[in-house]
């Protein structure tokens, strides 16, 4: 029988979201993205509906809006507190208020509030984001809508911090109270082959007979409780490019949104060849209790923690004779196959493969930070370069101080990180190897895990391509300025873009320029040069400024600084380019009701789907623990509305389990630690 993880109510309550509908337009390795929430409040009562989502890391937030009575309420983006406060006044005074914000515990969670929803009324809330996509191994660029929130895990000494997933209430997917639907038109120059997902679609639609630009939806009855996916596969992928977008028209000249912006991508062409044979590789593996759940929510999918052992043994196979390596797992505790790191040989590969085979998602809760501490201790072996390649789910709470400690040894090692399974924290897992010059791979189910692992691995024993800089060649009166910075590695078969303002004047509408990128590969030296127009051209959704703004905040909150000047040039940034951070927020305030609105205000917690995972140990006795009666599904009490029963449970549930399924249960004792408790029959 499945069981949940998360806070889930059986409790009847009306909840006032009736649909998601999400459009995405896909124009070559960019996703501009407006997802509509509609909402209806059924009840006798005024309601503020509160809905945490998630989102991709990479997503620059630039717009929300509200519309009430057919009346369009624009957001203002404003410094978090500030727009937290207006929010909590504009309520108490019984305005309508709508506010959209970034978690500041990691990148990649939302939550929307929707203040003051009179009875009857509707209100109609829309988000929008644009977003580099990915390129994946066998050439298809990647988009994903992120559906799965999983619950992250909190330390012990954070004990009294808010956990924004813990509180929120999981249903089965069937169950979900609304209903959801995505449309998605792309586009390439360079025409389209084929869209797949790993989600049911519409039969591609060409609007072109040169096939440049096509239509496709997902079958409709989809409900929100798996991550779509869209694999977009082009004619050609490898053109380099460059795109100048026109400044915005009521921005100051010399700031970031007032001169022009550029966009380079360049797919370097390194040559091939043979890497040495040296090398330290470390693979920290994520053996937590929610990495025994399920990958995604297909009957007999297969658990996040034989999926990592299976991409783990993949690669260890393929090691070069000569290196060295080790194998951490870690939960609530860390241990290591060796107390340092050993050389590979046919006879320790083989070894390592069996005791790999035996391990089990048994060691408690999520904390990486401790078993990093511990690797970076220890010294590098001389003429050996550290690898490390960590597999994790990405539930973890303190994703910011993670990141920051890989920041801190990138000069050491290069990290390359594997999402496991639906809903990996794309902040942890991209954060990370984009802090220590690596490269992220998310694994959802088998079909693409052996080409993503060797792509890896094949990045790691690439020799390291140095001296990489930039020079531009432009008309005169023309200088740029780099908005986001080069890249310490690059990688063969790898897309590099580039963001920078182009300053000055030319009155020439013919100019044209070039941009090189220069670097050197076992002492010899290369150039990519890209020729393109200077002349500029307009988009009212100002794109390439607001994902260059994305890059730019996402390099200041990678930045090791002092906090407060690093928070005042985000905040900067933030409001300047509209794209949403972890220290702003969008607040809209409907300042065209009549009457203040009357009544206790009820507030409503939009549910989410939540995650599967066996349970093969059912102890009977628990059903009448303290005389209360529990139900067949699962027992689920918030951590800080129920603590004194959790305390009372957590004990006696341990000393009921066997030792040989003690194991089982301390997937429910790290559930309690976090604020979700689980009992489980």
């Amino acid at each position: 029988m499945e069981h949940a993880c998360g806070l889930l109510t059986r409790c009847k309550q009306p909840v006032p979201l009736k649909s998601i509908s999400v459009a995405v337009s896909i124009c070559e390795f960019v996703a501009d993205v407006s997802a509509s929430l509609d909402y209806k409040n059924e009840e006798a009562a005024p309601v503020e509906a509160f809905f945490v989502f998630p989102m991709d890391e990479d997503s620059a937030v630039y717009s929300f809006q509200a519309v009430v009575d057919g009346k369009s309420i624009v957001a203002e983006i404003q410094e978090k507190q500030q727009a937290q406060e207006n929010y909590e006044d504009a309520i108490s005074q019984g305005q309508q208020a709508f506010l959209l914000e970034q978690d500041s515990s990691s990148g990649d969670i939302f939550s929307c509030s929707i203040g003051n929803l009179p009875p009857g009324q509707k209100a109609a809330v829309t988000l929008s984001y644009v977003q580099e996509l990915s390129l994946e191994a066998d050439g298809a660029v990647r988009f994903v809508l992120p559906a799965i929130l999983n619950p992250r895990y909190l330390l012990q000494e954070s004990a009294e911090t808010d956990n924004i997933t813990s509180e929120v209430p999981r249903v089965p997917g069937k169950e979900l109270p609304y209903t959801f639907s995505v449309s998605a038109s792309v586009c390439s120059p360079h025409g389209i082959e084929k869209v797949q997902s790993n989600c049911p679609l519409s039969p591609l639609q060409y609007l072109e007979d040169d096939k440049k630009v096509a239509q496709v939806s997902l079958a409709e009855g989809h409900q929100f409780d798996r991550d779509v996916e869209i694999l977009v596969y082009y004619r050609e992928v490898n053109t380099p490019s460059v795109s100048v977008e026109l400044a915005q028209a009521d921005a100051k000249p010399g700031s970031l949104m007032g001169d022009p912006a550029v966009m380079v991508s360049f797919y370097p062409s390194i040559p091939e060849c043979q890497g040495e044979n040296t090398g330290e590789f470390i693979f920290l593996l994520d053996r937590s209790g929610s990495m025994s759940f399920q990958m995604n929510n297909k009957e007999g999918a297969q658990k996040r923690i034989d999926s990592a052992k299976e991409t783990l043994v993949l690669l260890l196979k393929s090691l070069p004779l000569g290196c060295f390596f080790n194998i951490y797992g870690f939960g609530s505790s860390f241990e290591s196959f060796f107390l340092e790191s050993v050389e590979y040989t046919q006879q320790s590969m083989e070894l390592a493969v069996q005791r790999v085979k035996a391990l089990e998602a048994n060691l408690g809760g999520t904390e990486i930070l401790e078993p990093l501490k511990d690797i970076y201790s220890k010294s590098c072996k001389p003429d050996h370069p550290r690898q490390l390649f960590v597999f994790t789910d990405g539930e973890v709470g303190d994703t910011w101080r993670v990141v920051a400690e890989v920041q801190r040894h990138s000069q050491n090692h290069r990290c390359f990180s594997f999402g496991i399974g639906e809903g990996a924290s794309t902040s942890l897992v991209k954060g990370i190897a984009r802090a220590a010059g690596g490269t992220a791979e998310f694994i959802t189910g088998r079909d693409r895990m052996q080409p993503k692992a060797l792509r890896s691995l094949k990045r790691a024993l690439q020799p390291v391509v140095q001296d990489v800089s930039l020079t531009w060649t432009l008309p005169p009166g023309l200088e740029t300025t780099l908005l986001s910075p080069l890249p310490p590695v690059i990688f063969r078969g790898q897309r590099l873009i580039v963001y920078a303002q182009l300053k000055g004047t030319n009155a020439s509408k013919e100019a044209a320029g070039e941009v090189c990128l220069q670097y050197k590969l076992q002492g010899e030296g290369f150039r990519d040069t890209v020729p393109f127009s200077v002349n500029a051209k307009g988009d009212d959704k100002l794109t390439i400024h607001r994902l260059a703004a994305k890059s730019l905040i996402q390099t200041l909150d990678g930045n090791l600084q002092d906090a407060a000047e690093v928070k005042s040039k985000v905040v900067d940034i933030s409001l300047q380019s509209g794209v949403v951070s972890s220290h702003t927020a969008y607040i809209a305030i409907n300042k065209e009701l009549n009457q203040p609105i009357q009544g206790p205000l009820t507030r409503r917690d939009i549910p989410l789907a939540f995650t599967y995972f066996r349970a093969s140990y059912r102890p009977q006795p628990t059903r009448q623990l303290f005389g209360k009666a529990f139900s067949h599904n699962a027992c689920l009490l918030s951590g800080k509305k129920n603590a004194g029963m959790i305390a009372k449970l957590k004990g006696p549930l341990l000393k009921m389990a066997s030792p040989q399924h003690k194991s089982r249960f301390m997937l429910s004792e790290d559930s309690m630690d976090r604020g979700i408790s689980t009992i489980i029959w």
